[in-house]
């Protein structure tokens, strides 16, 4: 009834119009299907997205070595897993890609769920994948998602309501909200969106984040809620020498800490994304002593979803919460790796999506099934609608409503 029997693999575009893997996995009477997004803004500690001869080589791979798949049972995650890892023999999937590995891994996954006829969410978390990951929607940004916008790649709102819809509803009424306000700011300029759908403006960053703090207090004070601001730094996109070169200042790695510091406190952001470089561990530490009673400090680029990364960070007191992306590690035997020790270990869990998404819902699953605390996307586009509405869906189950 689980056992694989056929196994297809194509390409398909992505939203930025590149193409990326979709697989489908069939079982006697399941099936299942996933397609792997792209990063711009990626970590150098990150499996290799395709290998050196790019997607149609890391297909061709994957088809010579499909066989030893068929037959497998599509229950035994872990078993198909270590299968992608032993066909590949690199430490990060530059023979197979890793993109391709985790569309097969998660296509598996969704698979198995729907021969027991179960969803995805409750056959990989059990019974107790009952909580509903907050959404962290991205409203205006900048850095590699975006041409003359902020130098910190992403500005975002965290709704804290009681419900799915609630949450993404008023993360959405931000962004149209802010949308509104940079039009007045800029009457004779034609406001854009960058690859996640963020408002696009040319300002320097501390005015940009006063005017999505803004907006957020407009919209928290309409709905009679709780709504964040939120960073995504991407700092290892401007630093330079030794320095963080924003458009109106440079500073130091102690500067650079001063300010992160000065922006929690003083507009209430709730998470600071990749707020130094990807290897300075010991700075990470030294802002986490500072803000992390305030504030989630989030490791992308140092952890990379990847358990000995994050295994350096808890040993040095690096961060206090950690960005998931199933893609930068894999599979999803070793996704739940880093989200188990992340727990054991006291670190909050954000699962994410990437710049260049397709309409595949799975990280909704993911977050609920491994009880992530948040679930960063953008707040409209199709692509990552489909994700929020999925969340609607899930808590609707849950409830049974």
């Amino acid at each position: 009834m689980t056992l694989i029997e056929d196994i297809v693999i194509r390409k398909i575009l992505d939203s930025r119009g590149n193409p990326t893997v979709e697989i489908e996995v069939y079982t006697l009477n399941g099936y299942g299907r996933a397609a792997a997004p792209a990063g711009k803004s990626t970590g150098k500690h990150e499996v290799k997205a395709y290998p050196p001869g790019g997607i149609d080589e890391g297909i061709r791979f994957f088809k010579e070595n499909m066989v030893n798949f068929v037959g497998m049972d599509s229950t035994q995650q872990e078993d198909i897993d270590a299968m992608l890892h032993e066909i590949d023999k690199t430490p990060d999937f530059s023979r197979l890609g890793g993109n391709i590995a985790v569309a097969f891994s998660l296509a598996v996954a969704k698979a198995a769920a729907n021969s027991l006829g179960i969803p995805l969410y409750q056959y990989l978390g059990g019974i107790y994948a009952t909580s509903i990951p907050k959404p962290v929607g991205n409203v205006l940004g900048g850095g590699k998602h975006a041409i003359n916008g902020t130098t910190i790649q992403e500005m975002l709102s965290i709704s804290l309501g009681d419900t799915a819809w609630d949450n993404i509803y008023a993360n959405s009424l931000v962004h149209r909200r802010l949308g509104e306000k940079l039009r007045k700011r800029f009457p004779d300029l034609s406001i854009g969106l960058g690859d996640e759908k963020a408002w696009v403006a040319p300002l320097a960053d501390e005015e940009a984040l006063a005017m999505v703090k803004e907006a957020i207090d407009s919209v928290s004070d309409e709905l009679g809620f709780e709504i964040r601001p939120a960073l995504d730094f991407a700092a290892s996109s401007f630093y330079e020498n030794n320095r963080y070169v924003y458009r109106d200042r440079i500073l130091t790695r102690d500067e650079q800490i001063d300010f992160v510091e000065s922006l929690v406190k003083d507009y209430g952001v709730l998470i600071v994304e990749d707020p130094l470089h990807e290897e300075d561990f010991e700075g990470f530490a030294e802002l986490t002593k500072r803000i992390g009673h305030l504030a989630y400090v989030v490791g992308d680029d140092l952890f990379v979803t990847n358990v000995e990364r994050l295994e350096m960070g808890i040993e040095k007191g690096a961060g206090n919460a950690i960005l998931i992306k199933p893609n930068q590690i894999g599979t999803i035997s070793d996704m739940h790796d880093t989200i188990r020790l992340a727990k054991e270990s006291g670190y909050a869990c954000v699962i994410s999506h990437r710049s260049g998404e397709t309409c595949d819902a799975s990280i909704a699953h993911l977050g609920v099934a491994f009880g992530c605390e948040f679930i960063k996307t953008g707040t409209i586009g199709g692509e990552r609608v489909a994700k929020l509405n999925e969340l609607v869906r899930i808590e609707e189950e849950i409830k049974g409503e």
